[in-house]
């Protein structure tokens, strides 16, 4: 497996920039998740590194070597699209083959046949090796497409969001998988999400990008603590970071202009009177949804709580974070 790194990367479509100015490294057998919305540069990060398209700016090198002008077979990459690709005409065991069988690679029959086959197990797809690719569901075909990756032993895995076709409990067995996978293997995985779930649980490092910039890097639990912004403090948290006028509560800083208040930033039995609009029980947690002078406010309470909407809870900021008009964090 092999570091790879972005110098001062740079991709326009005309007039639009899709990525500007981006640097980040990911370590050597790390599992790196960039996070963001529709358009914030994600995919195009990944189609840079895999040689899809080439930067109109800055540098990408993988293990040390830059990557301008060679190919995506040249750069030992495995890449996973959000929209599966398989060969139609093939079964399930013959794609997933496929890439052992490469001129390049010359495996040997029998290591394509073990490979084929714990990969397989792992994607629960066992069943389905003799089934042309034509015959499975969505989720089956995207579970082949990634099992096409994770057969290869590349420099890198590069997958956009791999598991969004997933039913929930296909898609949380898999994360734990993947994460396995790639602990096991020491691979290097650069991953793309919007679902901050699936950053939280298999990320080491995640980069937060907005429209093209790379806003904060470091690992799920810093962004979650030590958030940069409005924007990168509202992309991880569930439930998601509540964000009010700085002077909903007292003792707000100079220059503030929004306060964020995640769960347990809010500390219940004293202060401020807050009126409980609904009650969300979910087995191990209940979220309280609260209304505070007009506003709306989500925290979580003892899952046997008794409140009921109507009933009158006090609360007080606990060590809030504070932000400028700008949405930039507050020293």
């Amino acid at each position: 497996m092999a570091e790879v790194t972005l110098s001062g990367v740079t991709k326009r479509f005309g007039t639009d920039t899709a990525l500007g100015d981006v640097s980040m490294t990911v370590p050597d057998g790390s599992f790196v998740v960039l996070l963001g919305p529709t358009g914030a540069g994600k995919t195009t990060t990944l189609r840079m590194v895999a040689g899809l398209d080439a930067p109109d700016g800055g540098t990408v090198t993988i293990g040390g070597r830059d990557m301008a002008g060679l190919t995506p077979a040249q750069r030992d990459v495995a890449m996973v699209f959000q929209q599966y690709s398989l060969y139609p005409h093939l079964t399930v065991r013959q794609n997933l083959e496929f890439p052992l069988k490469s001129p390049i690679l010359k495996t040997p029959q029998v290591a394509i046949d073990r490979k084929v086959g714990e990969i397989a197990e792992v994607l629960q797809i066992s069943h389905k090796l003799d089934n042309k690719a034509t015959a499975l569901s969505g989720g089956e075909m995207q579970r082949v497409s990634i099992g096409r990756a994770l057969v290869r032993d590349p420099a890198v895995y590069l997958m956009d969001e791999p598991l969004s076709s997933l039913d929930a409990k296909l898609r949380a067995d898999l994360r734990i998988e993947l994460k396995s996978i790639q602990a096991d293997r020491g691979a290097t995985l650069l991953y793309v999400t919007h679902d901050q779930i699936e950053a939280m649980t298999m990320a080491t490092q995640v980069g937060v990008l907005d429209k093209g910039r790379l806003v904060q890097f470091g690992t799920p639990r810093d962004i979650y603590e030590d958030p940069v912004s409005v924007y990168a403090a509202s992309r991880l948290g569930q439930p998601r970071i509540n964000v009010l006028p700085a002077d909903a509560f007292a003792g707000a800083p100079s220059g503030a202009d929004k306060i964020g208040l995640r769960p347990e930033q809010i500390l219940q039995g004293e202060g401020e009177e807050s009126r409980v609009s609904r009650v969300e029980r979910l087995g191990d947690q209940t979220r309280l949804h609260l209304t505070y002078r007009s506003h709306d406010i989500v925290t979580v309470t003892d899952a046997h709580t008794r409140l009921k909407s109507g009933d009158i809870v006090r609360i007080r900021p606990n060590n809030p974070f504070y932000f400028d008009a700008s949405g930039a964090r507050l020293a």
